[in-house]
C-alpha cells in the first residue's frame, strides 16, 4: 500500500507510532497551511516522500494508491469523493460520514471503479472482539447488553470557556454519539446487525451532545451504549445472557481484554497481546489493499451502512441536525 494522509491531528500521530513496523509506504501527508510547519517536521520524522497543504494537488500529483482520511467529521464526505474520483483506494477515520446518504454515494462511487473503501474502526479488528464473538453461544439467550464509553475530554473545559474542537462542534458533524458512542455503535452492530429500532437520550451544550444513552432494541433483548466527554468513572460493559456473561472494563475502542462467566463456573479471562490498538485494522488493510479484496469490503459496507442507519436514526430521535446533512 502506498499512503497518502489527508489530516495532520491526533490520530495520525497514533498511526505514526507503528505504521513503520508494517507493509505500508508513507508517500504523502496532506493538512492546512497553517500546519506548515508540523508537516515538514512529521515528513521528515517518519520519511513522507511528499508533503502538501493543497489536497487536490496531493491526489494529482502524488504516487499513491490509497488515502487515510483523518480530517474534521463534516470533511469526510468531500476528501473521500475526492479521493475516489482520483481512482485512490480510501480508509475512511470513523464516523463514516454525517449521515447515511452520504455513505451509500461513497459505497457506490467505490463499486463502480472497484476500489477499496473501508472505515477505520479498531475494535472490529481486534482478537479479543472475535473471541467475544465465539463465545457468545455461552451466554445462552441474551436479555441484555451494555456498552460504556465515557472520558472526560481534555478540551471539554475549554469547551466550557467558549473554545469549541471540532469534536464539540455541532457545525463540523461533532458531537459525543460522533466521536465516542460510534465505537458502542460498531460493537454492537457487528456481533448483532441492525436493531429494529433506535432512540438517543443526549445532555446538550451549546447545542451539542456531550453525552447520552442511545437504545438499541432486538428481538429478545435490548442494548444500551453510554457515552460522556463531560463526565468520567469507572465502568463496566457486559452482555448478559441466561446462562452466562461476558465483561470488560475500559473503552471499546482498545478492548484489552475480556472476562467470560458461565453459569456457576468460575471466570475464564482472555487477553490480546500489547501492541498498539491500530495496528490489527491497518494490518488488514495492507493485506485488503494489496490483494484487491473487494470482497471483504462489501461485507464491512454492510457493516459501514447499518451504522449509519443507527447514527441517522439516533440523530432524528434527539433532533440533531448537521450542517453537513445538506452535502451530497
Amino acid at each position: 500500500m502506498k499512503l497518502g494522509i489527508a489530516g495532520a491531528g491526533m490520530i495520525v500521530n497514533d498511526l505514526l507510532q507503528f505504521v513503520h513496523d508494517t507493509e505500508i509506504e508513507l508517500m504523502a501527508i496532506c493538512a492546512t497551511k497553517r500546519n506548515v510547519e508540523h508537516l515538514s517536521q512529521l515528513a521528515s520524522e517518519h520519511g513522507f516522500k511528499e508533503y502538501y497543504t493543497d489536497y487536490d494537488e496531493m491526489l494529482e500529483k502524488a504516487d499513491i494508491d490509497t488515502v487515510y482520511v483523518a480530517v474534521p467529521n463534516y470533511l469526510h464526505y468531500r476528501y473521500g469523493l475526492k479521493a475516489l474520483q482520483a481512482g485512490k483506494n480510501v480508509i475512511m477515520e470513523k464516523p463514516f460520514t454525517s449521515n447515511g446518504r452520504q455513505a451509500e454515494k461513497l459505497f457506490s462511487l467505490a463499486q463502480e471503479k472497484g476500489l477499496v473503501l473501508i472505515e477505520a474502526i479498531t475494535t472490529l479488528y481486534m482478537p479479543t472482539y472475535w473471541q467475544i464473538r465465539d463465545n457468545l453461544d455461552k451466554l445462552g439467550d441474551l436479555k441484555i447488553v451494555t456498552v460504556n464509553f465515557t472520558q472526560y475530554s481534555s478540551k471539554y473545559e475549554a469547551f466550557k470557556g467558549g473554545v469549541i474542537r471540532p469534536a464539540f462542534d455541532v457545525r463540523q458533524s461533532g458531537g459525543c454519539m460522533m466521536d465516542l458512542n460510534v465505537y458502542n455503535i460498531h460493537f454492537v452492530v457487528g456481533l448483532f446487525g441492525r436493531p429494529e429500532e433506535v432512540s438517543y437520550r443526549a445532555h446538550f451544550e451549546r447545542d451539542v451532545d456531550t453525552s447520552g444513552i442511545i437504545t438499541m432494541k432486538y428481538p429478545g433483548f435490548n442494548a444500551t451504549l453510554i457515552a460522556a466527554k463531560d463526565c468520567a468513572s469507572p465502568y463496566i460493559s457486559a452482555l448478559q445472557g441466561d446462562k452466562g456473561c461476558i465483561f470488560f472494563d475500559g473503552p471499546p475502542n482498545f478492548l484489552n481484554g475480556f472476562d467470560l462467566k458461565e453459569l456457576r463456573s468460575e471466570p475464564v479471562h482472555f487477553e490480546r497481546e500489547n501492541r498498539h490498538r491500530m495496528s490489527y485494522e491497518f494490518e488488514k488493510f495492507t493485506e485488503i489493499i494489496d490483494n484487491k479484496d473487494l470482497a471483504f469490503t462489501r461485507d464491512k459496507m454492510k457493516e459501514t451502512l447499518d451504522v449509519m442507519w443507527v447514527i441517522d436514526e439516533a440523530k432524528k430521535s434527539a433532533g440533531i441536525v448537521f450542517e453537513d446533512d445538506a452535502v451530497l
